[in-house]
């Protein structure tokens, strides 16, 4: 974070410049969080704090803490000029006070505010925020220089979603630090194989239940698990150690605690007035106004802030779909048209096109990602050709669909086999990730082991078929925790995972297949190179529903890379069964899911077999192999034509 200089205005220090009150009024401000907020300075020989907040409407703004008693007025803050901002030096204040801003609204209301920009905050449900000053010393400048080509939409991106209050718990049931995960994180990350680790959001929020999705604190890690410097040390350790950190963002709502952001200078400054824009009908919360410039502005110094002072190498932007429509989870009539009558929030989709400019402009070597659950056209494409700028969406559909199909017993699934080849339509219409996600394992919708039918054998052998086809099909990939060990029961916050499941064979034999997929994954470019176009995909077979077959080619920019996946749907052994191949040669047995080390019943091809010159599906070779029963084989050319 730029460290700005302190200059005198009107015999007062200050550290905002005309040009930041223009670019904050405009709604083009990305870096707020050098000059808003409380900064601890020196001034004229005498240290104390800098605080400067916005409240355009306050008839009188004062600092209260533990420093004045929390006295209103007794530190006042003066306004500048017609910028709405306020701000003020209070002497002998530093680092680790305790502070909130009284306001006194020109409308008759009075209140105290939490800092919309603190840095730090009480840990929850206390709700003072914290004057801190973010210096650390990075150890991460290698992964700095070089993370552009571990973020490429054609590089290899298998993300680890995780909750950190229930990945680990300490004794008792006690939260774990950042610092006390960071080497626990970092060694089984490795471990297993994920390049990058994705965290459920880490912004304060006072409801844990919330898992970070309703946030108070914008500029501000959850005091929870420790300080802003603690969570800086476990960005450095998956850093120094070659693992991206993407974490959650939510620009989409905010929590309606009455010590955030709702009603902040006793008019909806953050938020609509009119409900049927500004509170969020399926959780309670406030939506932000997009249209006001200022509000903007604090939330491109949002995204700005955790890519600059935390070095995450991204953002997922959660429930992109609610802020794209003004009428989403919401009945006839209790939504607003647009100006044209129609249902897009078109300051929704301004603000995320500034936000997706600005992030790339900034910060070119990281990705945002979209959590956008519908057909919006081109969210993944620049925002010159009419997109809306992101560098990945996630793939819902892929999601919904294949899950739907998993579901179902495998003598209905011939009658569905659509569920799987549906994507073909649409694949390469954005850059993907392929999410396997917390939405999933919650609100009674079991864990990823519970969704699959039959005995346990068959349950074990369809989620090993599941992850090894989310491996398979092009797209980045996304897991969620638990899900690499078969975590029987649906997730839980108020615990840690299941670790002890790694005592059954069954439950260490998916952790060690996911290893396995992982490994592959980057070692064979044709399962990642090209994820994102189409010349990375061939179908070998796609109709045959009635055995349960889908075999497809991944394909590298090399032509001479090629990894052909053969999936089969049902519990069935299938020998004999003809697959056709570009190339003559030995096909070597890359991987199969139903091998014994990983719980499965040991059918396969026996490491690989020759491709003999019948032709088959078009190709002038083809292999005849024994598909296991529920398993996926990966199969690689060992000789060139």
């Amino acid at each position: 974070m730029t460290r700005r200089p302190v200059r005198e205005v009107s015999g007062q220090p200050s550290l905002l410049t005309d040009e930041d009150l223009w670019l904050f009024n405009e709604g083009n401000h990305s870096a707020l969080y050098e000059v808003l907020g409380a900064h601890p300075i020196v001034w004229r020989g005498q240290a104390g704090t800098y605080f400067a907040v916005w409240a355009p409407n306050a008839e009188a703004v004062s600092v209260v803490g533990d420093f004045n008693g929390w006295t209103p007025g007794r530190n006042p803050l003066r306004p500048r000029g017609t910028s709405g901002i306020w701000e003020g030096f209070v002497p002998n204040v530093g680092p680790g006070a305790l502070y909130k801003y009284h306001i006194v609204s020109r409308y008759g209301w009075q209140g105290f505010k939490a800092d919309p920009l603190a840095f730090y905050a009480e840990v929850p449900p206390r709700t003072a925020s914290i004057v801190w000053n973010l210096a650390y010393s990075w150890g991460d400048a290698a992964w700095m220089r070089e993370r552009g080509q571990h973020n490429d939409r054609h590089a290899p991106i298998a993300i680890y979603e995780v909750h950190l209050g229930s990945w680990r718990r300490g004794p008792n049931g006690r939260f774990l630090s950042y610092r006390e995960l960071a080497p626990l994180l970092l060694a089984y990350v490795q471990e297993m194989g994920f390049t990058h680790v994705e965290l459920l959001p880490v912004m304060e929020h006072p409801f844990y239940g919330s898992w970070g999705y309703q946030i108070t604190g914008y500029f501000a890690p959850t005091a929870r698990y420790g300080t802003p410097q603690d969570l800086m040390h476990l960005i450095d350790t998956l850093h120094q150690a070659g693992i991206g950190v993407i974490l959650d963002w939510v620009p989409s709502h905010f929590a309606s605690d009455p010590h955030g952001l709702g009603f902040f200078d006793g008019t909806y400054l953050y938020e609509h007035a009119d409900p049927r824009q500004g509170v969020h009908p399926d959780w309670g919360s406030l939506v932000f106004n997009y249209g006001r410039h200022e509000v903007r502005s604090f939330l491109l110094s949002s995204a700005c802030f955790w890519l600059d002072v935390y070095h995450a190498d991204g953002l997922r932007v959660d429930a992109v779909a609610s802020m794209l429509y003004l009428d989403f989870s919401r009945p006839e009539g209790a939504w607003v048209p647009n100006p044209y009558g129609g249902r897009e929030n078109l300051d929704a989709i301004h603000f995320l096109r500034r936000f997706n400019e600005e992030v790339y402009r900034r910060f070119p070597a990281v990705q945002t990602y979209a959590e956008e659950s519908t057909a919006w056209p081109g969210v993944s494409r620049p925002t010159y050709a009419g997109g809306l700028g992101f560098g990945f969406k996630w793939d819902m559909g892929w999601m919904h669909d294949t899950l739907e199909y998993f579901r179902l017993d495998p003598i209905y699934r011939k009658y569905h086999h659509r569920n799987l080849t549906f994507r073909g339509l649409y694949a390469w219409s954005e850059n993907f990730v392929l999410p396997l996600s917390h939405d999933e394992v919650v609100h009674g919708k079991g864990s990823l082991l519970g969704k699959m039918p039959g005995d346990p054998w068959q349950k074990f052998a369809n989620l090993r078929l599941l992850l090894g086809y989310m491996y398979a099909v092009p797209g980045k990939k996304l897991l969620f925790m638990g899900g690499e060990f078969a975590q029987e029961r649906e997730w839980n916050h108020e615990g840690e995972l299941d670790w002890w499941l790694l005592s059954r064979p069954e439950h260490a034999g998916v952790r060690l297949w996911v290893k396995d997929l992982n490994q592959l994954y980057c070692a064979e470019p044709a399962l990642h190179e090209l994820d994102c176009e189409p010349e990375g995909f061939q179908w070998v077979i796609a109709d045959d529903a009635d055995s349960g077959v889908l075999a497809f080619l991944r394909k590298a920019r090399d032509p001479r890379r090629c990894v052909l996946v053969v999936a089969h749907f049902t519990p069935v052994v299938r020998p004999g069964y003809r697959v056709g191949v570009p190339l003559p040669g030995f096909w070597r047995e890359l991987l199969n899911s139903d091998a014994k080390e990983y719980g499965g019943s040991g059918v396969g091809n026996l490491g690989g077999l020759w491709a003999e010159p019948v032709p088959a599906q078009g190709f002038p070779f083809s292999l005849s192999l024994t598909l296991p029963p529920l398993g996926v084989l990966f199969l690689r050319p060992e000789t060139e034509a």
